[in-house]
């Protein structure tokens, strides 16, 4: 994904609810309370996992990318095991399939994940190697209100995004 440099500075995140949200949740789908951009993708990722549990990682990460909440050029990319963007100097291992997800330009805090685990994989163990080492200022020029990380059945949903893509109003001239 591209990342564009020029013009970043350092800025405070001024989030009213106090800071970052993680959703824990095995509802489901119907049932959890999609509010924010993360869980309303993942509602949708879930959705479609559970219709097609023979659904690839990229065939989701495509759906995904196609929900009307995505204001953005979107694009997705393989990834194999190793560095990935968001989780710093840790090695995400223990998956079969990657795709990362997002925007085609870097200066929108968003990025995200499917991954299909490796059989013999500890799903709640790659689930804790994700949450433990995501970075929500991953991108030097932005830094992602939540993070959303859940699995269904070997299919694992990770995304790091801001909670609205709602422009704040502008004052009137």
């Amino acid at each position: 994904m591209a990342v564009s440099f020029v013009g970043c500075g350092k800025s405070e995140s001024s989030d009213s609810s106090g800071g970052s949200s993680v959703v824990e949740d095995t509802k489901p789908a119907e049932e959890i309370k999609a509010d924010t951009v993360g869980t309303k993708l993942y509602v949708d990722f879930k959705e479609k996992a559970e219709a097609d549990s023979a659904a690839t990682a990229q065939s989701l990460a495509d759906a995904v990318m196609a929900n009307p909440i995505i204001q953005f050029m979107p694009m997705t990319m393989p990834v194999e095991q190793g560095l990935l963007s968001g989780f710093g100097n840790a090695e995400i291992k223990g998956f079969k399939e990657g795709v990362m997800f997002g925007p085609a330009i870097g200066s929108i805090p968003f990025v995200g994940y499917v991954f299909t685990l490796d059989d013999g994989t500890d799903a709640e163990a790659f689930v804790k190697t994700l949450k433990d080492n995501a970075d929500l200022r991953w991108n030097i020029c932005v830094e992602a209100e939540e993070m959303v990380c859940e699995t269904v059945g070997d299919k694992v949903f990770f995304v790091m995004s801001p909670k609205s893509f709602e422009e704040a109003p502008q004052p009137e001239m």
